[in-house]
């Protein structure tokens, strides 16, 4: 739930030589970063509460995947689960922790000894793990009977690009909010100039650019898994998408067109050189349906057993099969409009702020946050109801 999958290195310093724009480019998908870690005000864990609340809204599904798979398999001794791209805060050992009662449940109905169960928690090496660790205790007290001895929780660092795990090891693997996170910034996006993402109007070629990454990293991301997940195995994804068929439709980067204009207020101001700006770009790329399933289908390892859409609300938590929309919205006076885009903001920062420092330097974070937040004050009335799109897909091994 969770984390940017990008290559980034370490230069934390601004570089401003225009001549060397394009080797700070290449170098900058060197490295790798994950999400806001601690637990301060801008942290990952304290800004996570609409993960938390999408990860409810797929838990049916996780729940009946994870029967069905044990059943298919004839209650194995253990059970190997990972979660791919955790991050850090509750919402990963929540999520743990349901898929471990569904086992414990399944296993006591039909009259069997318990199974070993190893969690495994997967994100990059930069992830704050520890925060997310400090939390066991609180997860076994969620379990519905004392499992020590039975189930075992690790980390394991590294890109879920690659391999992670044995061969036929894995039983069930979960990812939430991930897999619209690129391995890698795009090539052929030097026209991108003045956007960190994609906006209209848009070259066809920086939209071809994002498309092409995305289906190469996705398919590699399924290659693995086929790799490393044991015959009728299950996986549960769920990413954000979009409705539209049109890429550059205004729904599909609500939140990084708000990023753009603010970085270029920073630029007006003398505080950004537009030299940085225009070498940055975010390793992002939100797929219709036609998308995902055309990569799953060519790369041919799973078969697509549901394939849900869960719309939402940029401003709200409401979320629903269909569109839904914020009536109760109306009524907020200017104050709580504000804490809302106050809120929206934090969670931005959360996500985008390692990556974001990386580049133009931790100095003006929080100026740039303060643009970001009057960019989507002036955008409020227009976003409140364009509806958010998240897939959740479940998929088994052939």
């Amino acid at each position: 739930m969770r984390s940017i999958y990008m290559v980034l290195d370490n230069h934390r310093s601004n570089i401003h030589n225009s001549s060397c724009k394009n080797t700070i480019q290449r170098d900058f998908n060197m490295g790798v970063l994950s999400m806001k870690g601690g637990d301060g005000e801008h942290s990952y864990a304290n800004n996570s509460e609409g993960q938390k609340r999408l990860a409810s809204d797929a838990k049916p599904v996780v729940v009946e995947t994870v029967k069905e798979m044990i059943v298919k398999m004839n209650f194995p001794g253990c059970v190997k689960v990972a979660d791919l791209g955790c991050s850090s805060g509750e919402n990963t050992l929540l999520v743990m922790s349901e898929i471990v009662n569904t086992i414990i449940t399944s296993y006591q109905q039909k009259g069997k000894n318990l199974p070993e169960i190893n969690c495994c928690l997967n994100d990059l090496p930069d992830n704050d793990f520890n925060t997310t660790f400090k939390l066991v205790p609180a997860f076994h007290k969620l379990l519905k009977m004392d499992v020590k001895g039975k189930c075992f929780i690790s980390g394991v660092p590294g890109s879920f690009y690659s391999r992670l795990f044995p061969s036929k090891s894995l039983h069930f693997v979960h990812s939430s909010l991930c897999l619209h996170w690129l391995s890698k910034v795009p090539e052929g996006l030097e026209d991108n100039k003045k956007n960190v993402y994609l906006r209209s109007p848009c070259l066809p070629n920086v939209y071809k650019s994002y498309l092409t990454q995305f289906k190469n990293d996705f398919s590699l991301f399924l290659r693995m898994r086929a790799d490393e997940t044991v015959s009728n195995g299950r996986m549960a994804l769920t990413f954000v998408g979009r409705k539209a068929l049109d890429p550059l439709s205004q729904d599909c980067f609500q939140n990084w067109s708000s990023i753009s204009d603010s970085l270029i207020d920073l630029v007006s101001e003398g505080i950004v050189k537009e030299s940085d700006v225009a070498s940055f770009n975010l390793p992002f790329y939100n797929p219709d349906e036609s998308e995902v399933r055309e990569v799953i289908e060519s790369e041919g390892s799973f078969e697509i057993n549901n394939f849900e859409t869960i719309f939402g609300l940029l401003f709200s938590y409401k979320t629903g099969r269909t569109e839904v929309k914020d009536y109760d919205d109306n009524n907020l006076d200017q104050s709580c409009q504000f804490e809302v885009i106050r809120k929206r903001t934090s969670i931005i920062r959360s996500i985008t702020e390692p990556m974001l420092a990386a580049h133009f330097g931790d100095a003006i974070m929080d100026r740039l946050f303060e643009r970001y937040t009057y960019h989507l004050s002036q955008r409020y009335d227009t976003l409140r109801n364009k509806p958010t799109v998240q897939f959740f897909v479940s998929l088994t091994r052939k």
